[in-house]
């Protein structure tokens, strides 16, 4: 956490630490944050439902305007429903070049295997406990004679380094772009319609129904940025693919199911991109929304 709020008042850093939250009241970097002028939040978790507590954290977390969450030492668990309210946009740091060594005793299992190389791992958080994609690892040398403390202290000079970098990066793909915000507008001027991240993506739904759109950038290292909305099925899409590659793409995990990619890293149309979400927006609506004239 203290690596973090200090690469945070570098001038080119892209973030910033609004809150620092524990679950431990006497936590010791809930008073070095406090000395730094950052906002904290603890509470005692003890005798509460896991997803209460999570949904009291949660709250904190919106009202100080956070968009990522780093966890930084944070030991339990989350509740499905958190992870899901965060995806894509919350990472944790672990001690091993995962996905070898999961959970505890990291060290002491690197040592008993007599492995020559360790390191640490920044990933995205998903239900999987230490599972979730990649963004960035360090490779940490394992000496003659290291015990699990003296190698633990080496692994975490490295944490110090790479976990900054990597959240600078996520950050910097995540902020808003100007094309983000012309496409909210356009998104958010349909009937009931509401935008939640989902996938770690900006999504846009209708209110009681299902998603319509995705925002995606850079989204799985492609390069790309591009609204992913529906079609009528995979011969559409195939067919839109064909009729104008440079456009048109089959997105990955969405395209199976018909969705179809709509490129916006060139000149946009933006009538045509209008066209499109309403479309899909009607694909996507109950009925009693759908038939209304907009």
């Amino acid at each position: 956490m203290a690596a973090l709020l200090y690469a945070s008042r570098l001038a080119d850093c892209p973030f910033e630490v609004v809150l620092v939250a524990s679950n431990v009241p006497d936590a010791a970097g809930l008073a070095l944050a406090a000395a730094e002028g950052v906002e904290t939040f603890s509470h005692d978790h003890r005798g509460m439902k896991r997803a209460d507590f999570d949904t009291l954290i949660d709250a904190e977390l919106t009202r100080a305007g956070a968009t990522h969450v780093a966890l930084a030492g944070y030991m339990r668990l989350l509740s499905d429903g958190f992870v899901e309210r965060w995806a894509g946009r919350m990472v944790n740091i672990h001690p091993s070049l995962l996905p070898a060594h999961k959970g505890l005793d990291v060290h002491e299992g690197v040592l008993a295997a007599g492995e020559s190389v360790t390191g640490c791992t920044v990933h995205l958080v998903t239900s999987d406990l230490d599972g979730g994609p990649i963004l960035g690892q360090v490779q940490v040398a394992v000496l003659p004679g290291d015990t699990a403390v003296t190698l633990a202290a080496r692994v975490l000079t490295a944490e110090h380094q790479l976990y900054p970098r990597v959240i600078a990066d996520l950050v910097g793909k995540d902020l808003t772009s100007p094309i983000l915000d012309r496409l909210r507008v356009v998104a958010l001027a349909l009937p009931a319609a509401a935008e939640k991240q989902s996938h770690g993506m900006a999504g846009f739904f209708v209110t009681g129904g299902k998603f319509f759109a995705y925002f995606t950038r850079d989204h799985h290292n492609d390069g790309v940025t591009a609204v992913l909305v529906k079609t009528s099925g995979t011969e559409e899409q195939a067919s839109l693919i064909e009729r104008d590659p440079d456009l048109y793409y089959r997105p990955a995990y969405f395209g199976p199911s018909g969705w179809i990619g709509i490129r916006l890293d060139r000149e946009i149309d933006w009538g045509h991109i209008e066209d499109w979400l309403a479309r899909s927006w009607r694909a996507s609506a109950p009925k009693r929304l759908a038939m209304l004239p907009f």
